[in-house]
């Protein structure tokens, strides 16, 4: 018949293709796709994970009832759940956005339960600072105009450290994804950031002097092909993008990224092996390291000035 559209086979079974990857050349289906994801986490997890013999090892695995944090919390249960010496967490940081936060909350609840693994989290006002929503009525008043994450980045990160803490964890897991990170890299070169490449997770064999460790498990899987993964899976996942993020810097890279990608393919794997290869000599250096950073006077986190970016932009907002 004119106009039938044919649906391509995969590659190595012939069943309906669900996912072209460009970059490979590669048609695949569901069971495929998800072969080829698992074999990527397993691989990274082996890399980035360094488990001492002997004593428990506990990882507390950021997860946000999106999809990244799903599969990553879904992937390092299947992989490693079985041992007894490992101890796996699911924790989240509620920001406090109303019609967004509750119903993500709820996805990444149920997750845990549905994978047997411990849930904790935390919200913004337990770590002294205001829920986003109030946050954004806060920032339109000031003459000095920022995009709300800009601020949510900050109190998010110094809610997963204080998760870190409270469970006492070896290592944090981030789904950070393919382009995540390319975008990542580009935002650094867009600001001649080098200290902040050069501190990109994986910290396995580049600690951080004063923060637990990042890894990374998801880092060379685009993000298609996680969202896809999920679906497969039947993940519980919320699909909706936070209310107030439509202003941030990385959503225009998030385009550049993938025009370039659709342009050249490959171009997100060549960032992050790029980024990686300067990493790796840096590493090999023993010159021109930046300092390690102190302690905020104020709340005791991590900081490279006077005092950390949660305390400064506190008092910005609300001093």
């Amino acid at each position: 018949m004119a106009g039938r559209f044919e649906v391509p086979g995969c590659d190595k079974c012939r069943n309906p293709a669900i996912h072209h990857q460009i970059y490979s050349g590669r048609m695949m289906c569901g069971n495929h796709l998800s072969e080829s994801v698992e074999k990527k986490v397993s691989k990274a997890l082996r890399k980035q994970l360094v488990i001492p013999k002997g004593n428990n090892f506990t990882i507390l695995v950021a997860i946000s009832g999106g999809k990244d944090s799903a599969v990553l919390l879904e992937r390092i249960v299947g992989t490693l759940g079985m041992r007894p010496d490992v101890t796996i967490i699911g924790g989240c940081v509620d920001e406090g956005i109303e019609g967004y936060r509750p119903p993500s909350l709820e996805c990444a609840r149920t997750l845990c339960e549905d994978l047997g693994v411990r849930f904790e989290t935390v919200s913004y006002p337990e770590l002294g600072f205001k829920e986003m929503d109030e946050v954004v009525v806060r920032m339109s008043e000031l003459s000095e105009a920022k995009a709300p994450c800009s601020f949510c980045g900050v109190f998010r990160r110094q809610g997963i450290n204080h998760l870190a803490r409270r469970v006492e964890a070896d290592v944090i897991a981030l789904g950070h994804n393919l382009d995540d990170m390319a975008q990542t890299i580009m935002m650094n070169l867009q600001n001649g950031d080098l200290e902040r490449t050069l501190r990109l997770a994986p910290h396995t064999y580049t600690p951080i002097e004063g923060i637990q460790p990042r890894i990374v498990p998801l880092r060379w899987i685009p993000e298609q092909e996680i969202h896809l993964y999920a679906l497969h899976k039947k993940l519980p996942i919320h699909h909706e993008e936070c209310p107030h993020g439509s202003g941030a810097l990385r959503f225009r890279h998030r385009e550049t990224i993938a025009w370039m990608e659709s342009d050249v393919p490959g171009t997100r794997h060549g960032l992050l092996r790029m980024t990686d290869d300067i990493k790796a000599l840096n590493a090999k250096s023993t010159e021109n390291r930046p300092p390690p950073p102190s302690s905020c006077p104020e709340c005791g986190e991590i900081c490279s000035g006077e005092i950390c970016k949660g305390c400064e932009m506190k008092k910005l907002l609300f001093d």
